[in-house]
């Protein structure tokens, strides 16, 4: 996974609105600004000086009050993502509310979404993050949506882009352990052993995207029945199979229903929560 910028531990991985909904323009002087959320408490120890220079420097747009509230949400969400999901997503949700045209807040945003299965939400964030800043660092967990939303072809699409040519290596893995599960999502199995089938699985090294590339593999050739040899990989990445195989291929089927009205079309990404107005 890409460094993700939001999480306070330099330097580490980067980190609803429908516009045809909005009310009638009133007259400017009657014109009301939506609520902005006030998010979940941040303990007082969180100050926001947790973030690297570059992202407090990119949040000193939003003034000195409003720098200081996102930034500490941003750091929230950082420390949150992996152990409460849902609770970094609020505070994700707080921070959008006053910095929406924010780079590292979409990205915060997106990544929070990602984590709780909320691939509209996150397709919508990340493609947005994608036109603010240029990069695709994050192709990975876009095509993983894809496939959270039932759309294995266009995860697929994704990663023949030219994009992906230009991922670093590390996200490059990434990407092909979520190709392979898009190929095992069309019930294409032996495609996705082929497509894990390549010289980095003899690595050696401790990085995260390797263990996970070992299991994608352990995991791949247990579903054509190659059990043994599935059991050897999986005991390359530390686990026996029956606790690799505990962990699915697949995008989880707990995912929440907010998706439901917010698929990710390219019509309407990055949109949802644009009704929220950054405060002056």
């Amino acid at each position: 996974m890409p460094r993700k910028r939001f999480d306070g531990d330099a330097p580490r991985k980067r980190f609803e609105g429908d516009a045809s909904r909005r009310p009638a323009e009133r007259p400017s002087s009657e014109v009301r600004r939506p609520s902005v959320p006030v998010g979940p408490p941040v303990p007082d120890e969180v100050t926001g000086k947790e973030l690297d220079r570059e992202v407090r420097a990119e949040l000193s747009s939003l003034g000195t009050h409003g720098s200081v509230i996102v930034a500490r949400h941003l750091v929230m969400v950082g420390r949150l993502l992996d152990e409460d999901p849902e609770l970094a997503w609020e505070h994700a949700l707080a921070a959008r509310g006053r910095g929406a045209r924010i780079s590292v807040v979409r990205e915060a945003t997106g990544l929070a979404a990602y984590h709780t299965g909320r691939y509209g939400q996150a397709l919508a964030e990340l493609r947005t993050l994608r036109r603010l800043t240029g990069s695709s660092a994050h192709l990975a967990v876009m095509a993983d949506c894809e496939r959270g939303l039932g759309r294995p072809e266009r995860a697929l699409a994704l990663a023949a882009s030219p994009e992906a040519a230009r991922l670093s290596h590390a996200d490059q893995m990434e990407l092909r352990i979520v190709t392979a599960g898009a190929r095992a999502d069309l019930g294409q199995l032996e495609a996705a052993v082929i497509t894990l089938q390549i010289p980095e699985l003899q690595s050696t090294g401790g990085e995260e995207w390797l263990v996970r590339l070992q299991l994608a593999y352990a995991r791949a050739l247990a579903a054509v029945g190659r059990t043994e040899e599935a059991a050897t990989w999986a005991e390359r990445a530390g686990l026996s199979l029956e606790d690799a195989l505990d962990d699915d291929l697949h995008p989880s089927d707990d995912a929440p229903s907010a998706d439901s009205d917010l698929v990710g079309d390219e019509d309407s990404d990055g949109d949802f929560l644009d009704l929220l107005e950054e405060p002056q």
